[in-house]
């Protein structure tokens, strides 16, 4: 998870240097955080997959499955604004090192939890909750650190590289997960979730060892800092624009993530192998998006990039239920996969050096805060009026979300680009 470029071009400006997709990873402190990422962000996904389909099975109501969803962004809404603060006042890798830390000692609770036979909606939730409060600390410590391994002009490709990072992990831990749940159990796991940690806590180890006792970046008061960020942030035009843009855009897209399993159980009424594999597919479709963008972004700005991206994005919401064929649904999720990597990357890229380091884990908790309020409202939303009116009907509406926000921001005035 990482992210941007300098600032959005103006019409008229020649085409910029591509920079190459892999020019990030010439970093080394870079280079090892991404490889042992891209393993942890492979635990997660076998997780979420675990969860999702673990409450799926175990509960008739879809408003219930939702709330792995909101389970997992609703610290994030809680916490993202105190973590931002955190994080631009203490030592960041010993900060990392400890939150991870917290994370993996959360993620062999569950394992421990479910083997033990506790399956119950409630207890998992709760561990749930406590693996996004960790989440909600890393976030902005993480982004804030990671821009400053690379150079400014490669700050856009390593937000595209890390997002690819999490699709790979996206394509792997849900097609492992529909392999193994029914061999081995949710259990194992949410073992491998645990286990997908260690690489992370070695880094970061390191890293804080070889930065020693540094002096924490900020040292003015508490609630000054806070203040500061939010007036910084909100004080923006620009930033503003891309606040409203996130909380709209997560808000419809999280009815995707939050209704497939129940989409796959109630509706099409097959099992476990075809939600990782249509979990999967969205991943796949990201990764081919993630090496197209650096060419497609020479040519292309980020605010239509984005539009055609949740255009492309919401089509796929709409024809989805109206779809039995898995040879249809495939091919269509990839395309929405290439989307959803445009969409995240062009979000996260224009916040993340939108101001400069010093409160920039600040503003970038304001942008954490804001995704989590969207796809916590969404899964709530999305969850029960598929109870009400049904699965496909919830998810045709946020389709028609999704399409109503491209739209607008293809006809919007460019005083406030992204």
């Amino acid at each position: 998870m990482s992210k941007d470029s300098l600032t959005a071009p103006l019409p008229g400006t020649p085409l910029r240097p591509r920079i190459a997709l892999t020019t990030p990873l010439r970093h080394a402190r870079y280079r090892q955080l991404w490889l042992a990422n891209l393993i942890s962000n492979l635990g997660t996904w076998t997780q979420t997959f675990a969860s999702a389909w673990l409450l799926a099975t175990v509960s008739t109501s879809a408003s219930t499955s939702t709330l792995v969803q909101t389970a997992t962004y609703v610290p994030v809404f809680l916490f993202a604004l105190l973590a931002g603060v955190v994080a631009d006042r203490v030592n960041r890798p010993k900060f990392l090192f400890l939150c991870n830390l917290f994370m993996a000692v959360c993620a062999c609770a569950m394992a421990a939890l479910v083997m033990s036979g506790h399956t119950s909606a409630g207890p998992v939730l709760a561990l749930t909750f406590c693996l996004g409060s960790g989440s909600a600390f890393v976030w902005p410590a993480w982004q804030a650190s990671l821009s400053g391994l690379v150079e400014p002009n490669e700050v856009e490709a390593a937000a595209t590289l890390n997002n690819l990072s999490y699709n790979v992990a996206a394509i792997v831990g849900p097609a492992l997960g529909g392999l193994l749940f029914a061999w081995v159990g949710p259990g194992a796991l949410f073992l491998v979730n645990a286990a997908s940690f260690i690489g992370l806590l070695g880094v970061y180890w390191f890293w804080w060892q070889e930065q020693g006792a540094a002096p924490a970046p900020c040292h003015a008061g508490f609630l000054r800092n806070m203040k500061a960020g939010l007036h910084t942030a909100l004080g923006c035009a620009r930033y503003r624009h891309i606040l409203f843009n996130v909380c709209t855009v997560f808000f419809a897209t999280i009815a995707f993530a939050s209704l497939l399993p129940v989409f796959v159980k109630d509706v099409l009424h097959l099992n476990s192998r075809v939600f990782g594999l249509l979990m999967g597919s969205l991943g796949a479709g990201a990764v081919l998006g993630a090496v197209l963008l650096p060419t497609i972004r020479q040519h292309v700005g980020k605010t239509r990039l984005l539009a055609a991206s949740l255009l492309m994005y919401g089509t796929m919401l709409l024809a989805l239920p109206q779809l039995r064929s898995l040879y249809l649904m495939v091919p269509l999720i990839m395309m929405a996969g290439m989307a959803w990597s445009a969409t995240v990357s062009t979000l996260n890229a224009a916040a993340q050096l939108s101001f400069p380091p010093a409160i920039r884990a600040r503003t970038l908790s304001i942008y954490l805060f804001v995704m989590a309020a969207g796809y916590t409202a969404g899964s709530v939303v999305w969850g029960r009026l598929a109870d009400v009116a049904g699965v496909r009907l919830a998810l045709t509406v946020a389709g028609a979300c999704v399409v109503i926000n491209a739209i607008a921001l293809m006809t919007a005035k460019r005083e406030s680009p992204i």
